[in-house]
């Protein structure tokens, strides 16, 4: 059975891990069988190791262990994990059909969101981190790739949305 590979990427402050958990809850109540990863974690030092594909290597080991269980969908979450979409299915191991999502929401929305983990100069900090990765995201962004708002909606009304997306 071939893997299935959900990508949700967005700027910071959009709502993806609540989206990925919200999801991990609908598809546990139906009894569909899944995995949800945090990309940002697989990498996560300092100094940073990129120069080393880490969280690359990170995602095979992990996904190699779901996989031997007979895990076969995965959730991915990671700001730029759309723009990296070969090489993540490539740490996969196992030539996964992709299933690649942009969430998007407002200035408004994602200073607010923000505003509830960050303050002073790491809130300055996060938000204009978030436009610039929005500004990227959206550029970049290949004409495959599924944009959902996540502007004025519950994170159960976004799973939804990511569920309809990517499970027949």
């Amino acid at each position: 059975m071939i893997s299935e590979l959900l990508l949700v990427s967005g700027r910071s402050g959009v709502g993806k891990s609540s989206a990925a958990f919200a999801l991990h809850d609908l598809l546990a109540a139906e009894g569909i069988k899944h995995a949800v990863i945090e990309g940002d974690a697989l990498g996560l030092a300092w100094p940073e190791p990129w120069e080393h594909r880490l969280a690359a290597r990170n995602l095979a080991a992990v996904w190699a262990n779901y996989r031997d269980l007979g895990y076969r969908r995965l959730i991915y979450t990671n700001t730029v994990a759309i723009l990296e979409a070969d090489e993540i299915a490539a740490a996969m191991g196992d030539q996964p059909h992709v299933t690649s999502v942009l969430l998007t929401a407002s200035d408004g929305t994602v200073q607010s969101r923000l505003s509830r983990r960050e303050d002073g100069e790491s809130l300055r900090t996060h938000i204009e981190r978030s436009a610039t990765a929005a500004a990227i995201l959206d550029e970049r962004s290949s004409a495959n790739v599924h944009r959902v708002s996540t502007d004025d909606r519950t994170t159960s009304d976004v799973a939804a949305s990511l569920r309809s997306l990517w499970i027949d």
